[in-house]
């Protein structure tokens, strides 16, 4: 393809019916807005498997390079973001979430303002965020035999439902103190509002750097959720007096088998994750919005 100046990648849940027929409308509009429509070659394969007439799309990674994209629309919940960020991390193209799931903290828009968005998407009338990420590491024996990284969370979880977890968690190489645990969230700003937030931790706005710890049912005196400075490196190893084994998870999507005496490394990733932004209002009418909060009868200025 020789002009992919205006190539938009789209990202949908192509599981759900209501999303593939969001994904033919957002293709249509690009279309009309000059812009080059882009899918994942399993993505269109799985949408022509409902009948429908696609046109002509470029397929990314045959006709397009994530490098070559200008942007991405993603249609769903946090999770298809999640998965769109696997696609372009580390590219220039930001992420555009339409929410179509339920709470979707990482869209910007809901599906009635589908349209605008892709408008203003088209237009390039909207603002980039960078989102810190997670660098995780798994060493046993002294060697490391796993890397990936994380926009939400890395979660060191037991393996058995029946077996707890012994763990020794540290902080910048330091020991912080042992325990017996069902597992250990480590998250980013972004992901504080999902599994730690679940699990007991305080949200964290997203403009502050910074990274959270929260054990899971942990068996301590000291279990309470940390929150340190985004240079610091959290470790956990899985002592060798576990019985059974454990489990890394990032964002839900990857995950790895941790044997006994494994040391998983968190860190801050160098390598943010771009949002796109059309409104620049407060997070905390997000949160609002979001938790649907109750704030009826609040007689502020908003100054």
């Amino acid at each position: 393809m020789s002009d992919v100046s205006r190539a938009i990648l789209v990202v949908s849940h192509t599981g759900r019916e209501d999303s593939i027929d969001a994904a033919l409308h957002v293709i249509r509009q690009l279309r009309l807005g000059g812009a080059i429509p882009v899918l994942q070659r399993e993505e269109r394969d799985e949408i022509l498997e409902y009948g429908v007439d696609l046109g002509d799309v470029a397929l990314l990674d045959e006709d397009v390079t994530a490098d070559q994209l200008e942007i991405v629309i993603v249609l769903g919940g946090d999770g298809t973001i999640l998965r769109a960020a696997e696609l372009v991390r580390g590219f220039s193209a930001p992420m555009l979430g339409i929410n179509l799931g339920h709470v979707g903290f990482l869209a910007e828009s809901e599906r009635d303002d589908l349209d605008e968005a892709v408008r203003r998407a088209i237009d390039g009338h909207y603002e980039v965020e960078e989102r810190l990420t997670l660098s995780v590491s798994v060493q046993l024996a002294g060697e490391v035999v796993y890397e990936t990284w994380a926009l939400n969370e890395a979660t060191v979880e037991k393996a058995s439902r029946e077996r707890m977890l012994e763990v020794l968690l540290e902080v910048d190489t330091r020991p912080l103190s042992s325990f017996g645990c069902d597992g250990v969230v480590v998250s980013t700003p972004t992901g504080s509002t999902a599994y730690g937030f679940s699990a007991g931790g305080p949200v964290i706005w997203p403009t502050v750097e910074a990274i959270m710890v929260v054990p899971l049912s942990a068996h301590a005196l000291f279990a309470r959720p940390i929150v340190v400075g985004p240079s610091s490196s959290i470790a956990i190893d899985l002592l060798e007096r576990n019985v059974g084994t454990g489990v890394l998870w990032c964002d839900g999507r990857r995950t790895h088998e941790l044997a006994r005496g494994s040391r998983v490394v968190v860190r801050r990733s160098s390598v943010p994750v771009r949002l796109a932004r059309l409104h620049q209002g407060p997070f905390t009418d997000r949160l609002v919005q979001k938790f649907q909060l109750p704030v009826t009868g609040w007689r502020g200025t908003g100054k």
